[in-house]
């Protein structure tokens, strides 16, 4: 008898709905919320009436395409946290009262863990143990995967993102939102050795990022007393530059992880991993240190449900199933 999972994903501005079919996921549903790039970002309160929008129309997309009924679904799993709690509780309660009414279990997922489950989505997929770089809008993290349930994250930042970094940056550089893929698209053709922006060092595998915010805030400040015009002039070199010392960042971590627990199968997930320069920083530091490397692809970077699913069917197979009481909860550990 087949294993049918029913995921959904409503942690911040996407609203998807994935269904999984004894591990093998047969759609990937996602409705993007459009209207929050006139605000610069993604605004709460729109997001979660989006979400109450989109979500029926998106699930029953998912169960149609899949070619299967409600009735079949073995189990629902949801996105628990971290996230914005509103988001969180469209998504949750969706999946509740479905579960109650057709008298299957809910399974509540980490977002974090499933973005390093995506990597088992499709081949090829890292063997345990390896470790994950999870970078987003809202977490950076070095993580050691033991197996599918048992990740222990021994790096991450103390303050902002670096995913946030890369937006707030780039909003500073007047090229809008989202504004990580745009600092990407800029990146592309500037050098990346023309300015140099201080790098955060603190102790052990943790990282910082709200310095070099700051740093480069006041460095177009006193570039744009000089010249009213430096940002246009030299876009392209700023959001090279930028971006090359936010990748340096990253690696260094990485790099001094992977030396540590002597692992060489290494991971990038979250919606930062689908960045052109991270992923071929990436390839070129495999070749230099023999890594094995894997990197999902784009659409399993980003918000979506297949990775849910996945991480719910894995779950499910251990027993580990949730309550129609367990809440949403905007922060939350890897500990299962």
């Amino acid at each position: 008898m087949s294993t049918i999972i029913l995921g959904i994903e409503s942690s911040c501005d996407e609203t998807a709905a994935a269904v999984c079919k004894d591990g093998k996921i047969i759609n990937n549903i996602i409705a993007t919320q459009s209207i929050h790039e006139s605000y610069g970002g993604v605004v709460p309160e729109l997001a979660s009436r989006a979400h109450q929008k989109n979500i029926i129309p998106v699930i029953n997309e998912a169960l149609t395409t899949a070619g299967i009924t409600i009735q079949e679904i073995n189990a629902i799993a949801y996105t628990q946290g971290p996230g914005l709690l509103g988001a969180l509780l469209v998504g949750s309660s969706f999946a509740k009262s479905a579960a109650l009414a057709l008298g299957v279990p809910v399974i509540p997922v980490n977002h974090m863990q499933a973005h390093v489950l995506a990597h088992f989505i499709e081949d090829p997929k890292p063997e345990f143990p390896f470790l994950c770089l999870t970078v987003s809008g809202g977490h950076t993290q070095i993580v050691k995967v033991n197996n599918f349930l048992d990740m222990e994250i021994i790096g991450q930042t103390k303050d902002d993102a670096v995913g946030e970094a890369f937006d707030k940056c780039a909003k500073l550089l007047g090229v809008g939102y989202p504004g990580g893929p745009k600092v990407d698209k800029l990146a592309q053709k500037g050098n990346p050795k023309k300015f140099v922006f201080p790098q955060s060092d603190i102790p052990n595998l943790d990282y910082s990022f709200s310095g070099i915010k700051t740093a480069f805030m006041y460095f177009l400040r006193d570039e744009k007393k000089i010249n009213d015009a430096f940002i246009e002039e030299n876009i392209n070199d700023l959001a090279a530059s930028l971006q090359f010392t936010l990748i340096d960042m990253l690696f260094k971590k990485l790099k001094k992880a992977a030396k540590q627990e002597r692992i060489k199968n290494i991971a990038i997930a979250g919606g930062v991993s689908a960045n052109s320069g991270l992923r071929a920083h990436l390839q070129a530091e495999a070749k230099k240190y023999g890594w094995q490397v894997f990197i999902p692809k784009f659409e399993y970077c980003t918000d979506n449900a297949a990775m849910i699913a996945t991480s719910g069917y894995y779950q499910f197979k251990a027993g580990k199933t949730g309550t129609l009481r367990d809440s949403p909860m905007p922060r939350m550990s890897f500990s299962q």
